[in-house]
């Protein structure tokens, strides 16, 4: 390097300097000027010039000045984690306040319970205040609504004309529009489309019958009856059926519950001997041996049925019945059976040739328009289409071409008119109901000039049954006490706070007392709440150490604010209600105890808590919440205190949120200054990579003047 700088200051005796300042190399610097900005901006990012990763440099100066920022930040998050536990705990003492506000409440101890001696005659529910007592309901009558039963017979008949050939099935009058497809009579298949008259499907049985069974339509009963014409048994239906039309008009197999025929009062007695062996009724098989007794077989059949079907025998008409108990139809007999007692005993199913309709097959429809609703007399709206009547004084509007009977009687239902309005399609009649019990009744009235849906529809002509009032004696007075629904209040019995609801004529006895099941679990929950606290507190405090013997604090380890907390607990509850003259002073007489390992606490004898809330309720609420000396008294002016915006927890969760505040305040300012000192670094090291740029330029330039032999 001495040997190229001694050659280039001074070629051809002439010195570097001079030619600098005789401008030989100015062509240097006019060439190298227009590249300085690029040159600037890559070589000093990259170090090319000087070959010096000073990027790096730059960044192990920042980490070095930012080494105090470690110590601060896990200072910073103990400081955040001590206030976030005093936050937990704030949130625990909160939770305790509220219960210690319900053992203060004196609502909490006047609960109250009652018992019916009954619960098939009355029931019975008490409210706080209820006075306590055994109050004997002796009920006589019970409350009944009132109910309006409409004319019956409003419709039209099935066939208007009388002739079944003037009515289609698909839209005649049944109660159940009849769908076509087929149904079996007598083991045949019928098939009838919804386009038929009921002459039609009257001649489709006829023919499927290959005339066996005839089909006829009575217009004085509106009545179908189905007969046979050899007297042989009808069978109809099964389970492939497709139609309807059986169903809807009515049209069934007769179900007998109940099978008598004559028979000798003995076995040896019969027209036949009875053999020995086994007979079925309702699929459940009976053995007869041939020394039965009659009564030995009727309790066969009873044990076999399970007390379904019941035998008896009747001396006066010398019969024997068989019944079923629950209405079901009997089934006798099958093709298993190897004694003849049933045939001897002539007991068979009946097998009747005619079956006829149970009722009467028009019916009202609801559902269509009223115009089309099939009533005996249509209904009318005035012409106006502004149809109104009253109920109980409120009026009801219609219009007779646009809705149907089932919308008029939605909008009574749906009214302050107090009924409940329905179509009753059994006996074929309109029902009013009283939504409430008790003798009163139920008015109504077809406006004058707007229509007649009252009278169209057999209301204004019905039946009123008036509703009862409750009747009762209480006590076993004289006196007869009176209620209008079946709930009795103080309003009728005068008994403050007690509810009593009738459901039987007889009597009960209602015994009302203090109910201690709130302020038990009261206690409970207090118990439990103040366990809360105590142990998050404690869990917060745990020092561990670790198996290579490196010890750890708690976050609260050593935090005086908690022990405080901590240990005015544990002693408030103990030494409150010391100045109580009760014979409840302390928790220890609630059964509630220290379980000696820390600072929660245990019931450790809920038999001393019944007793004394079964004997001592005044002293438990004295304990409470007696305002000087009562134990939820001072737990919670205590937690007011420390709670309070002034309070110790309050001002040390300040104090914390302040430290780690001024933490963050000294890491910020720590990293402006450590983004200035970076910037200033950077810029003397680029301000360095452009000086030694520009020296290796002029270099390059002057070695290439020297080998042209320029200079």
């Amino acid at each position: 390097m001495s040997t190229t700088t001694s050659t280039i200051s001074s070629i051809n005796g002439t010195s570097l300097s001079s030619l600098i300042s005789t401008g030989a190399l100015a062509s240097v610097g006019s060439s190298t000027n227009s590249s300085n900005t690029s040159l600037a901006s890559s070589l000093a990012v990259s170090g090319l010039a000087s070959g010096m990763n000073w990027q790096t440099t730059v960044q192990e100066l920042a980490t070095a000045e930012r080494g105090p920022e470690t110590q601060w930040k896990t200072q910073q998050t103990s400081l955040n984690a001590q206030n976030s536990a005093f936050t937990t705990i704030a949130g625990n003492l909160a939770t305790l306040q509220t219960d210690l506000e319900t053992l203060q409440d004196p609502t909490l101890y006047e609960g109250a319970s009652a018992q019916s001696s009954d619960s098939s005659v009355a029931t019975a529910s008490a409210a706080s205040g209820a006075t306590p007592g055994s109050y004997v309901f002796n009920i006589s009558q019970l409350a009944t609504a009132a109910q309006l039963n409409g004319q019956t017979n409003i419709n039209q008949s099935l066939v208007p004309t009388g002739n079944p050939a003037d009515v289609t099935i698909g839209t005649a009058g049944f109660s159940t529009p009849v769908t076509a497809g087929t149904f079996m009579v007598d083991g045949v298949q019928v098939n009838i489309a919804s386009t038929d008259s009921l002459q039609d499907v009257f001649n489709h049985i006829l023919t499927a019958t290959s005339n066996k069974v005839s089909a006829s339509y009575n217009p004085s009963t509106d009545e179908i009856t189905l007969a046979s014409s050899d007297g042989s048994p009808l069978v109809l239906g099964s389970a492939a059926d497709t139609s309807n039309f059986l169903q809807v008009a009515q049209l069934y197999n007769p179900d007998p519950s109940t099978v008598t025929r004559a028979a000798a009062t003995g076995m040896a007695s019969f027209s036949t001997s009875v053999t020995a062996g086994t007979f079925t009724v309702d699929g459940s098989q009976i053995t007869v041996g041939s020394t039965d007794t009659l009564q030995d077989v009727f309790n066969n059949i009873a044990s076999a049925t399970s007390n379904k079907v019941n035998a008896s025998y009747n001396s006066n008409t010398d019969e024997i019945t068989l019944a079923s108990t629950d209405g079901s139809p009997l089934v006798l007999g099958n093709s298993a059976d190897t004694s003849n007692f049933l045939q001897v005993a002539q007991l068979s199913v009946p097998n009747p040739d005619s079956v006829t309709s149970t009722s009467a097959l028009g019916k009202v429809n609801t559902t269509v328009t009223m115009t089309d609703a099939d009533l005996a007399t249509p209904i009318s709206d005035g012409g106006s289409g502004n149809g109104a009547f009253t109920i109980n004084g409120v009026t009801i509007n219609y219009d007779a071409s646009t809705d149907s009977i089932q919308n008029v009687l939605d909008r009574i239902n749906s009214s302050s008119a107090g009924v409940t309005a329905a179509y009753d399609t059994v006996n074929n009649r309109f029902e009013l109901t009283n939504n409430t019990t008790g003798n009163v009744g139920i008015s109504m009235q077809d406006q004058p000039g707007a229509g007649n849906f009252l009278a169209a529809t057999g209301l204004s002509g019905g039946t009123l049954t008036s509703g009862k009032n409750l009747t009762y004696t209480l006590n076993n007075s004289s006196q007869t006490l009176v209620s209008q629904s079946n709930t009795i209040t103080q309003a009728s019995s005068g008994i403050q706070n007690l509810s009593v609801t009738a459901l039987a004529q007889g009597s009960a006895t209602v015994t009302v007392g203090s109910d201690t099941s709130p302020i038990s679990t009261a206690i409970q929950q207090f118990i439990t709440d103040y366990n809360s606290v105590q142990n998050d507190i404690s869990s917060q405090q745990i020092v561990s150490t670790a198996s290579d013997g490196t010890v750890t604090p708690g976050t609260l380890t050593g935090d005086q604010t908690a022990d405080d907390i901590a240990s005015n607990l544990r002693s408030l509850s103990f030494a409150a209600g010391s100045g109580l003259s009760g014979a409840i002073k302390t928790l220890g007489d609630l059964g509630i105890e220290t379980n000696g390992q820390n600072n929660t606490l245990t019931l450790s004898d809920s038999s001393t808590l019944n007793s004394a809330l079964a004997n001592n309720l005044s002293s438990v609420q004295s304990f409470f919440s007696d305002s000087t000396n009562g134990m939820a008294t001072q737990l919670g002016k205590f937690i007011t205190s420390v709670t309070a915006s002034d309070g110790e927890l309050t001002n040390h969760q300040a104090s914390l949120s302040q430290q780690s505040g001024n933490i963050t305040t000294q890491i910020n300012n720590l990293e402006t200054k450590i983004t200035s000192d970076t910037a200033q670094w950077t810029s003397e090291f680029q301000a360095m990579e452009q000086a030694q740029s520009q020296v290796n330029q002029e270099l390059t330039y002057l070695s290439e003047q020297v080998s042209n032999g320029s200079l």
